[in-house]
C-alpha cells in the first residue's frame, strides 16, 4: 500500500467554525431530518457546545457537541443508547415466623419461601 494511500485512510481532524455549521441540516442515525442549525450556543456551567437546530414545526432544541457523530455535507447524530435497566433492589432478607430460620426470596412469585417448613410465609 503506499504511503498517500495510507495518509488518505487516517482520519484528518478538521475544525469546525461557527459559519460553517450554521444553516447545515442535521440528520439523525436512523436518515431521518432533525432540522436546521440556526446557532451554536453554550450552556452554562457544563463545558463544550450545543447546536440550537429547528425542525419543521418551528420547534427548537439543543443538541450538544457530544451526540454529534460526523460533520460533512450535513450533521450526522450518534445512535440513541437504550437507558441501562435499573437493577432489581434485594429484598431485605427476612425471617420465618414458624421456625425463625431464613427466607429465601421467590422474585418469579414475588414471595418469601421457608425451605426447612417447605412453605411460603
Amino acid at each position: 500500500m503506499s504511503k498517500g494511500r495510507i495518509q488518505k485512510m487516517v482520519k484528518q481532524e478538521k475544525a469546525v467554525t461557527k459559519d460553517m455549521l450554521v444553516g447545515m441540516q442535521v440528520i439523525d442515525a436512523e436518515g431521518h431530518v432533525v432540522g436546521t442549525v440556526k446557532d451554536v450556543a453554550f450552556i452554562v456551567g457544563k463545558m463544550g457546545l450545543s447546536l440550537y437546530v429547528e425542525g419543521k414545526k418551528d420547534e427548537g432544541r439543543s443538541i450538544t457537541w457530544e451526540e454529534v457523530q460526523a460533520v460533512g455535507d450535513f450533521i450526522i447524530l450518534k445512535p440513541e443508547q437504550p437507558p441501562e435497566p435499573q437493577p432489581q433492589p434485594q429484598p431485605t432478607p427476612q425471617v420465618c415466623p414458624t421456625c425463625k430460620g431464613p427466607l429465601t426470596y421467590v422474585p418469579q412469585y414475588q414471595r418469601w419461601y421457608c425451605y426447612k417448613c417447605k412453605k411460603y410465609a
